[in-house]
């Protein structure tokens, strides 16, 4: 990485949750310039699917903390 984009990250992490989610978005945006036009209606549909087993008690929620832990240790098992 470049000390530009050295700096640049450090001056986003210092940026509210929202703020780098806002970031991240738009970068990210700009790295796929032919977006599928149906996207954003099958993931609204997902979204609200899931909501729905939510409500309905079908699923139930995780906290990002419990997530977040179990990812880690997924991450860094040992393979063998």
């Amino acid at each position: 990485m470049s000390r530009s984009a050295e700096a640049l990250m450090k001056e986003a992490m210092a940026l509210p949750d929202t703020e780098r989610a806002s970031l991240i978005d738009g970068l990210l945006a700009t790295l796929d310039p032919e977006k599928d036009s149906d996207a954003d209606q099958a993931w609204a549909m997902e979204i609200e699917r899931r909501g729905a087993e939510l409500e309905q008690g079908i699923v139930e929620p995780v906290a990002w903390e419990e997530v977040r832990k179990k990812a880690l240790r997924l991450v860094h098992a040992d393979p063998k």
